[in-house]
């Protein structure tokens, strides 16, 4: 018999907020230790917590794109345990009542899509971080301490280790895209903890272990593969798993225990003293659910259903909220909208393709590109009508990078566009063919595949600029004319 694998994951996603969850202390990443602590975060008495606004809001936006439960009352407690980056001696989180319940996740896999079932989310703080130095010493870093968290739970409805990564990427593409995390996985903004068990068929779920805090995809697929390897030969040997929190050696490639794993009651939860229950309105709600952008999944059916885009093509460009965006602003900027089908695939081409490219290359986002969605649908406007070919579109695309100056500018100063004269590509196509006659014959023999030589002496000899599909027609023509 075989073994099944069973899995789930709690999602870490560290809120975009200004200020931190329940101090006015900046939240965001920074290098040098300990500069942004305040009272509250160190836990020095008589220092009390006051509740970010936003940090509910954002957890409320996520609730609602996962069609979960706004709960209309939720409860801080404290998490008790006692380690050197967490001061207070307790982490102040939720519990028993948390602000989302239930919900879903539609994740796209190779052999169709899948529901991964939500358990809850619930809102947290951070605890501070620390650092070892090549001589063997640490140091505590509370810069982090405090920070707000949104810790996503899901079902354990994931099957092996690439549907995990798959349901992963999904949840951060759309905590990304809503803009309540900033997704950076290599500073801790997204990270992921694993539940793993394995049984037989049909029984009951096994004992599970936990391995903390994944911080890349690569790295979760790894460590699930490891420790489904693992389980299995220990049960097959007739061990028992014993229930453990596990980290990643990213090194080795290989998961060791951290620490048996604790259950709720080892944390001695208990309601926190100093913050009251969190009350949401309906109104509040409601408010929220305006302010919700088109969610990744209806904007890639959209594009689909009104574009004409393939599923494939969709995907790319909702890859990120801002490239979609940077698509639909380019797409308005070339035609009227009742004339965007006829380019959303060129469009879509270019902008999945060469533009991203650039963006990848000089590490920037659509949101902080060179070139402006205005001055890029000048450019394809100039490819669409044929004044320029795909070759020369490239050259003007880097030169746009590289300044302020329109595509017009750069065509027309460069003498780049397209040679689309008749007449004259021609004249050209016989004189290829007059001093090719070696090569005309051999064509002429059936061997057609020549044919592209010359389509490519013709390019040559235009210097890219000749009109791709004259050239193919008139070439044609000229070797073939009784065809």
């Amino acid at each position: 018999m075989t073994w099944e694998t069973v899995i789930g994951l709690e999602i870490h996603a560290q809120l975009a907020t200004n200020s931190k969850i329940f101090s006015p202390a900046a939240a965001g990443y920074c290098d040098s230790p300990n500069e942004q602590v305040r009272e509250v975060d160190c836990g020095l008495p008589g220092a009390l917590p006051t509740l970010n606004r936003t940090a509910v809001e954002y957890a409320m936006r996520l609730g609602l794109a996962l069609d979960s439960k706004i709960s209309p009352l939720s409860e801080f407690a404290r998490k008790n345990y006692f380690y050197p980056d967490l001061p207070k001696g307790y982490q102040i989180s939720q519990f028993e009542y948390p602000i989302v319940v239930g919900g879903q996740l539609l994740v796209d896999l190779p052999n169709g899509e899948k529901v991964i079932g939500i358990t809850r989310a619930h809102l947290e703080e951070d605890a501070g971080k620390l650092l070892h130095d090549v001589e063997g010493g640490s140091g505590v870093d509370l810069n982090r301490a405090g920070a707000p968290l949104l810790e996503i739970v899901s079902e354990p409805h994931m099957c092996s280790a690439a549907e995990a990564v798959a349901y992963a990427k999904t949840m951060h593409q759309l905590v990304c895209w809503l803009q309540i995390c900033d997704g950076n996985m290599q500073e801790g903004s997204f990270r992921m903890d694993a539940n793993i068990s394995l049984r037989r068929p049909g029984e009951p779920l096994g004992t599970r272990c936990e391995i903390k805090n994944l911080n890349s995809f690569r790295f979760l697929e790894q460590a699930l593969e490891y420790e489904i390897i693992r389980q299995r030969d220990e049960l097959e040997s007739g061990e028992k798993i014993i229930q453990q929190t596990r980290l990643f050696d990213t090194s080795k490639g290989q998961t060791r225990a951290m620490r048996n794993k604790e259950d709720a009651h080892d944390y001695r939860y208990f309601p926190d003293p100093d913050l009251p229950p969190l009350s949401i309105d309906e109104q509040w709600i409601s408010q929220t659910r305006t302010d919700m952008p088109e969610l990744p999944r209806i904007r890639k059916q959209r594009f689909s259903d009104t574009l004409g885009l393939s599923p494939y093509d969709a995907g790319v460009l909702c890859a990120t909220r801002e490239l979609a965006d940077y698509y639909e602003a380019t797409l308005a900027a070339m035609t009227s909208e009742n004339e965007q089908t006829t380019t959303a695939k060129l469009c879509a081409n270019w902008i999945g393709g060469e533009f991203s490219a650039m963006l990848n290359k000089h590490h920037l986002s659509a949101a902080t590109a060179n070139v402006s969605s205005t001055r890029f649908a000048g450019l394809l406007r100039r490819l669409a009508s044929g004044d320029i070919s795909a070759a020369s579109a490239k050259i003007v695309l880097e030169k746009m990078w590289d300044s302020e100056e329109e595509a017009d500018t750069i065509i027309k100063r460069d003498g780049l566009e397209q040679i689309s004269d008749s007449a004259a590509l021609e004249k050209l196509a016989d004189d290829i063919i007059a001093a090719n006659p070696k090569q005309v014959e051999q064509f002429k023999e059936g061997k057609d595949k020549l044919f592209g030589f010359f389509v490519g002496q013709m390019m040559k000899a235009t210097q890219g600029r000749g009109n791709p599909a004259q050239i193919n027609q008139i070439m044609r023509q000229k070797l073939t004319p009784d065809s």
